[in-house]
């Protein structure tokens, strides 16, 4: 503020000083005043049509509204004047990012590296644009050269241990995790919030991570003052913000969720900033809301003014720190209310958002101390499901699908990143100790199955005792789980809408539970659907109670008998029940806001 102060005396002494524009409008920037700083961009460039800076500054400024092609053009205008303006290139290829133009994204990293060669920043971008492009390798390559650079870069350690997790390269792997959570216990921006769910960190560094982030990107902004208060209303007006309403896994869990709920008390809002694909998921969802509303092109800003402008009373955060996410906008309190829910499993580390939806599994009492905001307890699980979720009338068979026509077929169709060394030499002792078994595993990439492969035969094990299952269809998917016998679970990260999956077809789930909300999931569905005999809590146990279902017929054929006659008699696939727990939190806490009573833990009664 005392910058801008001094920026204007400049000019109003000079009002020629083109230099001290761009200088107030970089202060306006980091004061997140983007449409001022746009508009004092402008007198610099009207002035100063020639000053590369200027048209570079003002591409930031639009970047940070969102507007990804007005920030293209300004960036190309830069380089039209300063061909060797690295910054500029550097920049637009984070717009073509956001835009989802990948290839072009590295093309404008190469030439921001092409001349600057020590651009690091540079590298670990288009190291992330190449892991959105699959292209695994190239961006470890990527994120190896940034750190060769500039090992102490933001966030650069973590990124680059998560892509080489995605092909399941564990070089040196207990080192980076020390060297990692060292990081982390100094308060440095060591990794990004999603790649730390899937690490071997406890939950306080997981929410050390949080904090850090969101005191670095999305601090509380209170430029647009308190919200005045709202009166009581018949219906409680609930927006629901997400990036994922189409053929996403948020979707498929939430569908009838949004078609259940009693539109006599509340009154829907979607607020989706993703991709605007008019896929059938999306249309289905559409129909649901009483408005649904496409943001994308919309700051963080002018999203937060719109929800206050609608009135919304309670807004809900789908996508927390994941991919995609939009917190900013909670940043500016777009409701006097704000709820994180499924999107992220974990603490948001914002003290803007006030309650976490979750379940007494997920977060035992003891553990509220790893959360900054307030916990929701329902009485079962916290996930929703969709029981209107197809299983394709396909009967696989084994040949077809590259299984052995005989033995024990033990699978995990978790993301391979969730694959830990740890996790894997359970998988290896498990196998040895049943003969003829073997594992299924998805293959999201072919650099994990040669990496999980040539792990196997390190540890004595024959790799072809591996079998890797293809991308298809999710009502196919969901008819090839037939074949399985066992779905063995992932530690640190569990199976989360994959175990509901895997259920749902009636294949029975073994968890290994740990201390974070994200390695709890697949227990707290396990314990809706009153299974608490598939859960464990150390990995002898969970090595134990794997081999033992594999071998006692009569023990594994129990379950799978009870877990058949419970799919649609027990609570996680009442979808109905579900809906009337959450509007019953929603009512509660609404109802503490009407009562001045600052937020606490809420418990919702089965």
């Amino acid at each position: 503020g005392e910058a801008i102060s001094s920026y204007e005396q400049a000019i109003a002494l000079n009002p020629n000083y083109a230099e001290a524009y761009i200088n107030m409008g970089a202060a306006l920037k980091d004061l997140s005043r983007l449409q001022d700083a746009v508009k004092i961009f402008d007198k610099a460039i009207l002035l100063r049509p020639d000053l590369a800076e200027a048209h570079s500054n003002r591409g930031i400024a639009l970047k940070g509204l969102n507007d990804f092609q007005g920030a293209i053009a300004s960036y190309d205008k830069a380089i039209s004047i300063n061909p060797n303006y690295a910054e500029a290139y550097y920049n637009r290829g984070i717009s073509l990012q956001e835009l989802k133009q990948l290839e072009a994204a590295v093309e404008s990293y190469d030439r921001a590296i092409s001349l600057n060669p020590a651009y690091a920043e540079a590298y670990a971008n288009r190291g992330g644009a190449y892991k959105d492009l699959k292209k695994i390798e190239a961006a470890i390559d990527s994120f190896d050269k940034a750190f060769e650079i500039n090992p102490d870069m933001e966030y650069l350690i973590g990124m680059r241990q998560h892509a080489r997790m995605f092909v399941c390269d564990w070089d040196d792997f207990d080192n980076q995790i020390l060297e990692l959570r060292r990081r982390i216990q100094l308060g440095m921006q060591a990794t990004t919030c999603l790649s730390a769910v899937a690490l071997p960190i406890t939950a306080k560094e997981q929410l050390e991570v949080s904090k850090v982030w969101v005191r670095n990107h999305h601090p509380y902004n209170p430029c647009l003052g308190p919200i005045p208060k709202y009166a009581n209303s018949q219906k409680i007006r609930i927006g629901y913000f997400s990036a994922d309403f189409q053929n996403h896994a948020t979707a498929h869990l939430m569908a009838e969720l949004f078609e259940l709920h009693d539109k006599h008390k509340f009154e829907l809002f979607a607020f989706s900033f993703g991709p605007n694909l008019h896929d059938e998921m999306r249309q289905r969802i559409s129909l649901a809301f009483d408005q649904f509303m496409d943001v994308t092109g919309q700051s963080d800003l002018e999203v937060a003014q719109l929800s206050r402008k609608l009135g919304i009373h309670i807004a809900v955060d789908l996508k927390g720190l994941t991919q995609d996410s939009r917190l900013g906008i909670f940043s500016y309190r777009a409701a006097p209310v704000q709820v994180s829910y499924l999107g992220y499993p974990g603490s948001l580390g914002a003290e803007y958002i006030d309650y976490l939806i979750a379940d007494k599994i997920l977060i035992p009492e003891p553990s509220q101390v790893n959360y900054v905001e307030k916990i929701i307890y329902l009485p079962n699980s916290y996930q929703v499901n969709d029981r209107k979720k197809v299983i394709a009338d396909i009967q696989f068979t084994k040949n077809e699908l590259g299984l052995p026509s005989e033995g024990f077929v033990f699978c995990c169709f978790n993301s391979n990143y969730k694959i830990t060394p740890e996790v894997f030499n359970s998988w290896v002792r498990i196998l040895r100790a049943v003969e003829g078994s073997v594992l299924w595993l998805f293959e999201d990439n072919q650099g994990a199955s040669f990496n999980l492969r040539k792990e196997a035969e390190a540890r004595g094990l024959d790799s072809n005792r591996l079998i890797f299952a293809q991308r298809m269809q999710l009502s196919e998917h969901l008819a090839r789980h037939k074949l399985a016998d066992l779905f063995l679970d992932t530690n640190p990260c569990n199976a989360h809408t994959t175990a509901s999956d895997a259920l749902w077809t009636g294949l029975p789930v073994l968890t290994w539970m740990g201390e974070s909300f994200a390695s709890r999931v697949a227990g707290s569905l396990l314990n809706a659907l009153d299974l608490p005999e598939l859960i464990t809590t150390g990995q002898e146990d969970y090595e134990h109670l794997a081999i033992d279902l594999a071998t006692n017929t009569q023990k594994l054929k129990a379950i799978k008998d009870k877990l058949k006659s419970n799919r649609l008699s027990e609570r996680l696939f009442d979808t109905p029940l579900f809906s009337k727990h959450l509007e019953a939190a929603y009512i509660k806490i609404f109802e503490k806001y009407q009562a001045d009573s600052i937020p606490d833990h809420i418990y919702i009664e089965p």
